[in-house]
């Protein structure tokens, strides 16, 4: 497929939601996929924490993860050359002043039979650098898992390649607009291809690009998250430490290839941009699990940020928009875009194609169409 060319789908955005829809529809359709960077996933897709957690998330989120929990253990054959899972588990701990917050959470929706309380002594066994007088219980879930994110991301590459669809890099949409029942993409180039629907997935730039096509805007806002890599204690065997979750999302750290990883788990509001790290968030990120955990730390190893992109009520923004014709919206996927992107593929797919869906995805999709914004937002992201 080459440039100024008409397809059946043209897919804006090659992070993990662009490329995993992209590849889903290429089974039966031809598509194209946009990327602006040089290379897919630069932004969050690309500094994820990579966790993959049943429990992890609101209720609607924890949906999204059961149904992309076959697909991520068991992939279709040639998809990846590894495992994309490997085991993992999550403890969401709590001081004193959190055991009603932890309680509370133990007991919603989609929590029993994924994760069991346990005591402080239980959870300093499973992650020995946790101070016991600090720590006043957990809830521990034993089925997370980390995710091979770069072996996901490219495994949907792949696929969208062998059934003939084309990935193009360095193509910022500059134009966009509806002529004749397709959408007219132009890129950076100059060149332009055409298709009826044309999907986006652009990630924290999503409403940006909604705006080129005369599209209503739904409020996206990217969030910048920071996180640090840094020593772990001395002598200590970290390989099978569970990744640490504040009950009330304050701070996480998990084992990362021989470092530990941590973050304030900050939800800066952003401009859509190439995020980067922050003194003051890095500094926090080491406090914040220096006041629970036994760590010195004296030197960050290295450093990032990225985006989290979240609509109005923090879940995603799945389906054709009520008012544009041909415009499907794929965003909005806050920092869980990774561990649900199978599903949330699977269900958009289904939505795009008019296939049947159960009665349970009828109501998930309607939970998460854009028809639920019945306020146009007053402006939308710039640039």
């Amino acid at each position: 497929m080459n440039a100024n060319s008409h397809c059946d789908v043209i897919v804006i955005g090659a992070g993990i939601a662009g490329v995993s829809i992209a590849a889903e529809l290429s089974t039966h359709q031809n598509v194209l996929l946009l990327e602006s960077e040089s290379q897919p996933g630069y932004h969050s897709t690309g500094r994820s924490a990579a966790l993959f957690s049943e429990i992890y998330g609101p209720p609607v989120v924890r949906a999204l993860s059961r149904a992309s929990r076959d697909f991520l253990r068991s992939p279709p054959a040639g998809f990846s050359d590894t495992p994309l899972l490997t085991a993992r588990g999550t403890l969401f701990v709590a001081t004193h002043e959190q055991l009603a917050v932890l309680a509370e959470f133990s007991t919603s929706e989609g929590i029993a039979g994924q994760a069991e309380l346990i005591d402080a002594e239980k959870a300093c066994a499973l992650c020995p650098s946790l101070r016991e007088e600090v720590i006043a219980g957990a809830l521990y879930e034993p089925g997370a898992c980390d995710i091979e994110v770069a072996n996901l991301h490219q495994g949907y590459l792949r696929l969208l390649r062998a059934n003939g669809g084309l990935c193009r890099t360095n193509a910022r949409v500059d134009v966009l607009e509806r002529s004749t029942g397709s959408w007219i993409v132009t890129v950076a180039d100059g060149t332009s291809c055409s298709a009826p629907i044309v999907v986006n997935a652009a990630g924290a730039w999503a409403d940006v690009v909604a705006g080129l096509a005369g599209v209503r805007p739904v409020g996206l806002q990217p969030m910048r998250r920071t996180a640090v890599l840094v020593d772990p204690p001395t002598d200590a065997a970290i390989a099978h430490w569970p990744m640490v979750i504040d009950i009330e999302e304050g701070f996480y750290f998990k084992p990362d290839a021989g470092k530990i990883l941590l973050s304030p788990a900050d939800e800066t509001p952003s401009e859509p941009c190439d995020a980067q790290p922050e003194e003051w968030d890095i500094a926090v990120a080491v406090d914040r699990v220096m006041a629970v955990a036994n760590m010195d730390v004296r030197r960050v190893s290295h450093s990032w940020a990225g985006l989290r992109t979240f609509a109005p009520d923090r879940l995603p923004v799945v389906g054709f928009d009520p008012l544009y014709e041909g415009f499907f919206w794929l965003a909005g996927q806050g920092g869980y875009g990774v561990q649900t992107a199978p599903g949330l593929a699977t269900l958009a797919s289904a939505l795009l194609t008019g296939a049947d869906i159960s009665a349970e995805d009828r109501q998930l999709a309607s939970t998460l169409s854009p028809d639920r914004f019945g306020v146009v937002p007053s402006e939308c992201n710039s640039l």
